[in-house]
């Protein structure tokens, strides 16, 4: 009875920490949107919406503690109540770096972008579609699914190193592009700290499920 009641709380542990991934990728995604759009209302509601983040991942901490001290959990179980306590911190940092972007479309509100936002979008793109494979890959314990997350990185590095290189371009050209080429280029920043806490997620994944450590960033380092 005690094995079965455990199995029902790990499934309501794995369905919220979906709910989160969730919310977290409309964040991110909501977080760009706003900043290609010069959607003011959208990056204020990504911000507000930063502290149900933050009450999630409470929820779910203490109802990890709940379930090692009452279910004392063994093996495979305890790994994964284990992991959950770690990803989440990762989770709630992804929230603050899509908060941080917002705060960068409400700075650049008045201005008129000095070039067309299309590589920044793109590395959005990969990291959400990162953020899901790693929730994924998570809940069902799939280290190839979590491996995945190699290429994905690599891409989205080479998005950065592109976007670097034009926005230094742009730069060197008018010292008036100076600051808010600098601010395009920590947007750039946030979502490649997005997808490196994303392949952290998978690193736990394949140290939860096979008990060895994997650099998922070396990988993909090796692969360009």
């Amino acid at each position: 009875m005690v094995v079965d009641n455990l199995d029902i709380e790990l499934k309501k542990l794995k369905e919220e920490i979906m709910k989160m991934g969730r919310l977290l990728e409309e964040q991110i995604f909501k977080a760009v949107k706003s900043l290609v759009d010069k959607n003011v209302e959208m990056a204020h509601e990504v911000i507000d919406r930063d502290d149900i983040i933050d009450a999630m991942a409470l929820e779910i901490e203490n109802k990890c503690l709940q379930l090692i001290a009452l279910k004392q959990p063994m093996a495979r179980d305890l790994r994964f109540i284990g992991t959950a306590l770690r990803i989440i911190v990762d989770m709630e940092r992804m929230a603050d770096h899509a908060e941080d972007i917002c705060e960068i479309t409400i700075r650049l509100y008045e201005q008129k972008y000095i070039k067309p936002l299309i590589d920044i979008p793109r590395m959005a793109d990969i990291a959400e579609e990162m953020v899901r494979i790693a929730m994924k890959a998570y809940i069902d314990g799939d280290v190839n699914l979590a491996m995945s997350l190699v290429e994905m990185e690599r891409q989205s590095d080479n998005l950065y190193e592109q976007v670097y290189r034009d926005l230094l371009l742009y730069m060197m050209q008018d010292a008036h592009n100076i600051p808010q080429a600098s601010d395009l280029l920590l947007v750039a920043g946030h979502l490649e700290r997005i997808a490196d806490h994303a392949t952290n997620l998978g690193e736990m994944v394949i140290y939860n499920v096979e008990g060895r450590r994997v650099d998922i960033n070396v990988l993909a380092r090796e692969e360009k």
